[in-house]
């Protein structure tokens, strides 16, 4: 197996969202946005799978050591070998793969937030920086777009984080601020017992608020002249915005279920954006009401 080809398999089992974006790029561009891909889920499943802490740690280190080969040109693994030849071809910047593993090593160091200005750094490591990257691969010509990214991810990241507060609390982590949780006077025993009160679903509404203005925010900053470069960044939006309406049309009901889109939906919102240039959801994300 190749290098290329073990960050397509990498990409291929995840079934995430983003993988979907990805299918109708250019091939360098795909091979390029692939590996970041599958980067970022080497080192989430170091965490996730790993219920040693400090084997955790040795991992996550290991890959810090990586990162810093791969900046040397001999890296060992084949992530870092597929990502060898982009990196100096699209500049990409050593400083956001390390920040991706500050992300995964905040989830050793802690699990819970007690505010948004707490949450939004954890966000802005495990997504961010994650965008920072990917705007390169995409391509950019105006520098709002590099604060679009940025935006971006932290709603998309946001709206993770809402998907997931069920199996997020089972694995032991609450990542809901919890001055949130205090204001609207939900208990972490609420969430683990998958208490469906008017509070949780005002609470997961004011969530889901934040992350609809962080969209909002995010494409206010895109400017035409980028739209069309930036396809598949508005196909991941497209695909996170619509579901983050399909959770509320359930009523937040995502305690002991996980929401989520088809495949065939998930492909459709795609190919509409890469067709139509995004254009119009663009606009419909910056009038959005919030």
């Amino acid at each position: 197996m190749t290098p290329d080809e073990y960050c397509q398999d990498k990409a291929i089992k995840s079934g995430s969202s983003f993988y979907y974006s990805f299918l109708f790029l250019p091939t360098e561009s795909r091979r390029a946005i692939t590996a970041i891909y599958a980067f970022c889920r080497e080192v989430d499943d170091v965490v996730d799978e790993c219920s040693d802490p400090s084997l955790a740690r040795i991992k996550l280190s290991w890959w810090r050591n990586e990162i810093g080969n791969l900046y040397q040109n001999k890296p060992e693994h084949p992530v870092g070998k597929a990502l060898a030849e982009h990196i100096a071809s699209l500049n990409l910047q050593q400083e956001h793969f390390l920040a991706i593993i500050d992300g995964m090593e905040m989830d050793l160091d802690q699990s819970r937030y007690l505010d948004w200005a707490g949450l939004k750094k954890y966000c802005w490591h495990a997504a961010s920086a994650v965008g920072l990257l990917s705007v390169q691969v995409f391509g950019f010509k105006n520098q709002n777009t590099l604060q679009f990214a940025e935006k971006l991810g932290l709603a998309l990241q946001m709206t993770n984080i809402i998907r997931d507060v069920g199996d997020d609390a089972r694995r032991g982590r609450i990542y809901l601020p919890i001055e949130d949780l205090q204001a609207f006077d939900v208990k972490a025993a609420d969430i683990l017992n998958s208490n469906y009160n008017d509070n949780f679903q005002k609470l997961m509404a004011f969530q889901a608020n934040r992350a609809r203005q962080l969209y909002k925010e995010a494409f206010e900053l895109l400017v035409d002249e980028d739209r069309r470069a930036q396809r598949p960044s508005i196909m991941m939006a497209a695909i996170y915005h619509a579901l983050l309406n399909e959770i509320e049309d359930e009523k937040w009901n995502i305690l002991d279920q996980r929401i989520s889109l088809t495949p065939i939906r998930k492909l459709f919102i795609a190919w509409k954006i890469w067709v139509n240039g995004g254009k119009g959801f663009c606009q419909k994300m910056r009038n959005a009401p919030v």
